[in-house]
């Protein structure tokens, strides 16, 4: 049971992927995060089952910055398929083919009673009247975001990726994969059964995603008959709300107090623009009968992954292994998300292991580009893992190096890990690069774009 040399565990850029058959001891030390976290599998699509919550509560002496719930309650989101997850995967990357859309959303494991197999194992969360409950909510879904509301009960977010923010009142939540959340719920409502439901979220110009239900329920004790069918949230956005899904996102604050003091860099020393895209590539001769494969990419470069972990080769000089000049910017500059973007010159990245080297203590501004090449523009979760940062900016359109700064949040902007680039637009962090060993890269598991800052 070595005790892990890094934070965070992904399959060659931290370290090999632990064998069949054997078993790591993780050493996890925490510094400034409280709240909700998880922790996931890595290993190809694993992580569909092997996953779960981690809860780091106020230091003892404090408590939390909001008035002390009544309970608290774990709610694990996931996607469930009918089919083996990896051979599903495995097939779709031979063939260069889209994965196949999960068969149910699940709330802590179960897709609800809108399903016969899960009528009478239904989650259900049993309140007392005049409660503050806090739910902790985990999206461990593969590749969707989720819209989550409970009928009739309003919302108060309070803490996103284990940071706590200035409380957002709101009837739905829209949350990213990977992506974790603290929301206090009072029951005030008439004593009966609420249900607790999740939707998909897909910004896309297409029908070509899960469009199930997933339920759980809110059951008040007490004497009453209990309703024929829960009541249904009537504030869940539709799955193509965009309006929606960027309005919430755009709520999040930092609190930004004495106790919970900031670190968001008003200066940087290193800027990477990126451009995250969907692309397509020619197969290799025999691999396939299609013309092309699917592939995604960050700055025109999909991922491929080495055969030695990228930490090791670095830390042991280790040549040929990966390339070190990941670039700042594009290779070519065009309107990223205008029309008519099917053209091999934006269509066909290059493949490669490329690494941007970062100096220990350097101020940081990286701007996510999102793109509408082969007419695929859509709101890109992007994850950044064991480390977190401050998302300062976002916006519709191209990014303006002149001009989009200056809407910058550079007062309470949140800390997180997971950010969504908004669909036909970009998004901007900035943090200071003092945790060694970390990798961002895309939430979405068939996006190979990967930017791995060493």
């Amino acid at each position: 049971n070595p005790r892990n040399p890094w934070s965070d565990g992904t399959e060659y850029i931290t370290q090999y992927a632990i064998k069949s058959g054997s078993n790591m001891t993780y050493h996890i030390i925490f510094s400034t995060e409280e709240g909700t976290l998880w922790w996931h599998a890595h290993s190809d699509w694993i992580r569909a089952t092997v996953h779960g919550a981690i809860v780091v509560l106020p230091a003892i002496g404090s408590t939390y910055p909001f008035p002390k719930p009544d309970e608290e309650e774990i709610l694990v989101l996931a996607s469930w398929f009918l089919e083996d997850v990896n051979r599903m995967v495995d097939y779709s990357l031979q063939n260069g083919r889209d994965f196949n859309r999960s068969n149910a959303f699940t709330i802590n494991g179960q897709p609800g009673d809108l399903y016969s197999c899960s009528h009478d194992t239904t989650h259900r969360l049993v309140v007392d009247y005049g409660k503050t409950y806090l739910l902790r909510l985990v999206n461990a879904a593969m590749n969707q975001e989720l819209f989550f509301s409970i009928a009739q009960h309003n919302l108060t977010v309070v803490g996103q990726d284990g940071a706590y923010i200035k409380p957002i009142l709101t009837s739905y939540i829209m949350i990213a994969p990977g992506q974790t959340m603290d929301v206090l719920v009072t029951t005030n409502q008439s004593l009966s059964h609420y249900y607790m439901a999740i939707q998909a979220y897909y910004s896309p110009n297409s029908t070509k995603f899960d469009h199930t239900t997933a339920t759980a329920i809110l059951q008040y004790r007490g004497n009453y008959t209990p309703p024929s069918s829960p009541s249904f949230p009537t504030t869940l956005p539709r799955y193509n709300d965009n309006d929606a899904a960027n309005y919430f996102a755009g709520q999040f604050r930092s609190l930004a107090s004495r106790d919970h003091p900031i670190n968001v860099p008003k200066n940087f020393t290193t800027q990477i623009y990126v451009t995250v895209s969907i692309n397509r590539f020619h197969p290799p001769n025999g691999s396939s009968q299609e013309l092309y494969w699917l592939d995604t990419s960050l700055n025109n470069i999909s991922f491929s992954y080495p055969d030695t972990d990228i930490l090791q080769a670095y830390y042991r000089n280790l040549s040929g292994i990966y390339d070190p000049n990941f670039p700042n910017k594009p290779p070519n500059y065009f309107n990223f998300t205008g029309n008519d973007l099917s053209i091999d010159n934006y269509t066909i990245p290059s493949m490669g292991t490329e690494v941007k080297v970062l100096n220990y203590g350097e101020a940081v501004e990286m701007v996510f580009q999102g793109t509408n090449v082969l007419d695929s523009s859509q709101n890109h979760p992007i994850h950044l893992h064991g480390f977190s940062v401050y998302l300062v900016g976002a916006g519709y359109g191209n990014f303006n190096n002149e001009t989009d700064p200056n809407s910058y949040n550079l007062v309470d902007p949140p800390l997180l890990n997971t950010i969504g680039v908004p669909k036909n637009g970009w998004a901007a962090i900035r943090f200071i690069a003092d945790n060694p060993g970390k990798s961002p890269n895309s939430m979405r598991l068939q996006h190979r774009g990967v930017c791995v800052c060493v």
